[in-house]
């Protein structure tokens, strides 16, 4: 049987030997990128092979994009906001286009008054 002393020794070295903070990456999230996406590439490789790999067809595409769509279309708050930036982006195309327009019709006048003289 352990005395109180005995615990206190235990209890003492198994707190210190935890750590704070977030845990210490392990397995494929502590590979470096580039190994990940070897590893990746030969699942998908041995899938094609095998066969039981899933390919997109055009239409099922077509499908999978139109259900995004979809899900989007239902937030209006979420569309106006698009609608919004899309019309604030075209109006300062649209007044950075006319004020180049003005800026060369005003080159373009200042350079025949020059010539004339």
């Amino acid at each position: 049987m352990a005395t109180s002393k005995e615990n206190e020794g235990k209890s003492s070295s198994q707190g210190s030997a935890q750590k704070s903070g977030p845990p210490a990456k392990r397995g494929f999230a502590a590979m470096d990128q580039n190994q990940q996406r070897e590893i990746a590439s030969k699942g998908g490789q041995a899938a094609h092979q095998k066969g039981t790999a899933h390919e997109f067809d055009s239409e099922e595409a077509r499908r999978a994009g139109q259900k995004g769509g979809e899900a989007v279309s239902r937030n209006r708050a979420h569309m106006a906001d698009i609608g919004r930036k899309g019309g604030e982006s075209r109006q300062s195309a649209q007044r950075a286009a006319a004020a180049a327009a003005a800026a060369a019709a005003a080159s373009q006048k200042g350079n025949r008054q020059g010539d004339e003289s």
